[in-house]
């Protein structure tokens, strides 16, 4: 009897996994493990299956919508995901500011949640085509915040087109803080939509250096613009559940990675 059940209830947890994957765009296979309550072994054979259905793509470590590549989550889904991660990699890529600093922040749920870390400090400068991050940074006494112009682009809350590109000609800035829907050693940070990538790179090019803040679900991952070279990376922060094997690759290209630790990993 009982092996008369597994074949119904496999079919049920593929179902499920295939709505996570719809409803988020992307996921790990460790939170698609906890969502389902099944081990990351036993998903990772329902991903396979779903794959070979045509249904999911398989990533490095978790799944896709199938032509994932080209896809651009919307801002609320991206906020719901992996916020305790962002959380901690916010925290942690506070730390890289220092007193009087100006620095460019782009769009993106990780860098909402930077802003809000940087809500406290004192002598700072920030400027950014994000609305998300000006909203987040609006009563901070000791932060001046920089609007970039442009068009708005509603998927990511930021402004964009070539009055963005241009206000930001010719500034210089400490550092740049910029998140993308995925990072590899052989591509870098990328993102699905050309627009936002031409004003990534130009938040990038007005710093002396240049941090990228990617949750677990981004590292290895790739997407259809790339927006600033492997190369380019002067940190990468990250959380725990990240691969080590790529962020390895990607401290080969020189980036001093930063793991934050989530809480609930530490028992917390």
């Amino acid at each position: 009897m009982a092996e008369e059940n597994r074949p119904a209830f496999a079919a049920e947890r593929r179902e499920r996994i295939l709505e996570l994957v719809r409803a988020n765009g992307t996921m790990s296979l460790r939170d698609i493990a906890v969502k389902v309550r099944a081990s990351e072994v036993t998903v990772r054979r329902d991903v396979r299956a779903l794959e070979a259905e045509g249904l999911v793509d398989r990533r490095r470590g978790g799944a896709a919508l199938p032509g994932r590549i080209g896809h651009e989550q919307s801002y609320a889904g991206k906020s719901e995901q992996c916020a305790a991660e962002k959380a901690a990699i916010a925290a942690s890529a506070a730390r890289l500011v220092r007193p009087g600093d100006a620095v460019t922040i782009g769009p993106g749920s990780t860098a909402e949640a930077l802003a809000r870390e940087l809500a406290s400090h004192t002598d700072l400068t920030v400027v950014t085509n994000s609305l998300r991050v000006a909203d987040a940074l609006l009563n901070a006494a000791g932060v001046e915040v920089v609007m970039t112009g442009g068009t708005l682009h509603g998927p990511i809350r930021a402004l964009v087109g070539a009055a963005a590109e241009q206000f930001l000609d010719g500034l210089r800035v400490n550092r740049a803080f910029l998140t993308g829907n995925g990072v590899s050693a052989d591509r870098g940070l990328s993102t699905p939509n050309p627009a936002v990538a031409s004003v990534d790179r130009a938040l990038a090019g007005c710093a002396e250096e240049v941090i990228v803040l990617a949750d677990h679900t981004k590292i290895g991952a790739d997407t259809m613009v790339p927006t600033v070279a492997p190369e380019m990376i002067a940190h990468l922060v990250t959380d725990n559940r990240a691969d080590p094997e790529v962020l390895m690759t990607l401290e080969e290209t020189g980036a001093l990675v930063h793991v934050a630790v989530v809480m609930d990993a530490r028992g917390q």
